[in-house]
């Protein structure tokens, strides 16, 4: 561990709260019996062992319970969130208010480290040295997915050896769902050990009636916002400069809406408002240039643009085309040795006329993004995509057709940049710290009530910590079947921006005013301590989601 900064010495003595279900021995009460959100037979025949489990929430135990020691792993999967450590912070105290013999073994760098029996076993005084810090560090994180029986095999041999009762993993949709695969494994082998999922991302895009929000994605957001302020307090004082921001979020626009209600920016594009109309790139740029045009006319020659990492995936156009190069790429191993000027050949050649078309019209630069390595669930990586550039080297072009016809009389200067491993290891805000910390906890009640196949939900987050429910959803009730290396798999749905939702419908109802008026608020750095009406709000989307008007 390195030095503490005297931010992290006060931050440790912060104590997160707990739901007041969840003060003492509590009992798990059975809701009504649980269905996947599509696919339900699909579903249900690839998990029968943990398909149709009910819902669980928390209440007090009024009684007296004996309870064992629990020796208990936890994995943390996926890209870092804000809060990760709190998590097993609270699986930690969880376990040891169970019986103080209770033990957590943590596996390293992720999936990868459960598979090759690679652990430390995480004690108070590593635990205590963590607590209310950002970053996965503790134990690392990594991307294995875990799908294959021979992984599940080898990795029961640990548990085994261990003697532990249940496994924890800690990630995302992806990771999710990879738990949900190993808790069918275990019990419809009688392994004898549990599985539970705790819902992590800072894109927003896990989230349903049962799991609120994602952790991380207030953090996050918030480190964002601040610089999105700073970056518009510095565009109205030199007055001269456009600013276009891509903000990370592959699949979902959550964190450039979160981020657009917090700052007030002149133009935020969401994906999913970009799909839903049809729009093409042309209809972006010329929708933006014309505001750039607008505002020139007043002298303000200035202005922010708000970017999805994932914008080029709603284009309907560029979604045909990613779709069939991710399919045509996955059938075809050796297309990475190829030369450059090879693969476009061979791309071009085996496209559909449609989606060539597509291919050829774009800027080589971007055309080639395309085509680089895959992630480990086969999809392009949109963050290597420059699309802030692509924006606005268009919009440039754009605005130079528009002078020659007489209809821009400004200058353009464009500012490029991306945020998005700015946001991921952060301190946790305290609504991040006490809800990551409540996950844990309830985790680790799910594990002493029986439970597998679930992912912890702490719910009704808008309230005081004390009112929150906690309890556990069933993964497979959040799956449905998508296509993912050329077939059709098991994944959780993720949670795309609602367009008649409350959050949207607010920033749509001002966007008018932002675009053409300098409206901007900068919320700058996150404040630990001070008032609990700046220090302990959930993010504007939760607010408007349950309780804003």
């Amino acid at each position: 561990m390195t030095k503490k900064s005297a931010l992290q010495k006060a931050r440790a003595s912060y104590q997160p709260k707990l739901p007041s279900a969840l003060w003492g021995p509590v009992m798990a009460i059975e809701g009504a019996s649980t269905q996947s959100v599509a696919n339900q037979d699909e579903i249900k025949k690839l998990f029968p062992a943990t398909y149709g489990l009910p819902l669980l929430t928390f209440e007090k135990n009024t009684g007296t319970k004996s309870t064992s020691p629990i020796n208990l792993g936890v994995i943390l999967s996926g890209g870092q969130a804000p809060g990760g450590h709190n998590v097993i912070s609270g699986l930690f105290d969880g376990i040891k208010s169970i019986n103080k013999d209770s033990r957590l073994y943590g596996f390293l760098m992720g999936p990868g480290g459960f598979v090759d029996h690679q652990y430390i076993e995480l004690t108070s005084a590593i635990i205590d040295e963590y607590r209310n810090t950002g970053g996965f560090d503790i134990i690392g994180s990594g991307r294995t997915k875990l799908e294959k029986t021979e992984q599940f095999d080898k990795g029961l041999e640990i548990l085994k050896e261990l003697n532990i009762k249940a496994l924890v993993i800690i990630g995302g949709d992806d990771s999710n769902t990879n738990a949900a695969v190993l808790a069918e494994y275990y019990k419809s082998t009688n392994a004898g050990v549990q599985v539970i999922g705790c819902p992590k991302t800072i894109d927003g895009d896990l989230k349903n009636d049962m799991i609120e929000t994602s952790f991380g994605f207030d953090t996050a957001t918030k480190v964002y916002s601040e610089v999105i302020g700073n970056i518009q307090r510095d565009c109205n004082s030199a007055k001269k400069y456009w600013h276009f921001i891509k903000l990370m979020g592959r699949s979902a626009s959550h964190i450039a809406l979160e981020c657009a209600l917090q700052t007030q920016p002149n133009y935020c594009i969401i994906s999913e408002e970009v799909e839903a109309n049809a729009l093409t790139l042309g209809d972006i740029v010329n929708d933006i240039a014309e505001i750039v045009a607008k505002r020139a006319t007043k002298g303000d020659n200035f202005g922010t643009v708000l970017i999805p990492e994932g914008l080029i995936e709603f284009i309907p156009a560029m979604k045909a085309l990613i779709s069939e190069l991710n399919d045509l790429l996955a059938a075809n191993e050796s297309f990475a040795t190829m030369s450059k000027e090879d693969q476009r050949s061979f791309v071009i050649s085996k496209l559909t006329k449609e989606n060539a078309d597509t291919f050829i019209s774009l800027p080589e630069g971007v055309a080639r993004q395309l085509t680089l390595d895959r992630d480990p669930h086969g999809n392009v990586q949109v963050s290597l995509i420059e699309t802030e550039k692509l924006l606005s080297e268009m919009i440039g072009n754009r605005l130079a057709e528009m002078k020659k016809e007489g209809k821009y009389v400004g200058k353009f200067s464009a500012l490029h940049h991306f945020f998005g491993y700015e946001g991921r290891c952060a301190d946790p805000s305290n609504f991040d710290a006490d809800y990551c910390y409540a996950l844990g906890y309830n985790a680790a009640q799910l594990v002493n009530s029986g439970a597998t196949g679930y992912m912890s939900s702490v719910r009704n987050l808008t309230k005081p910590s004390v009112q929150w429910i906690a309890g556990g959803v069933p993964i497979t009730m959040m799956m449905n079947m998508e296509r993912r290396h050329g077939e059709m798999k098991p994944v959780i749905q993720k949670a795309l921006v609602k367009l008649d939702g409350k959050p949207f419908m607010k920033f749509a109802s001002k966007r008018k005013e932002w675009a053409l008026n300098t409206c901007y608020t900068y919320p700058g750095p996150i404040q630990y301590f001070g008032p609990a009406e700046v220090c302990d709000q959930p993010s504007r989307t939760l607010y408007y989601e349950q309780d804003g008007k």
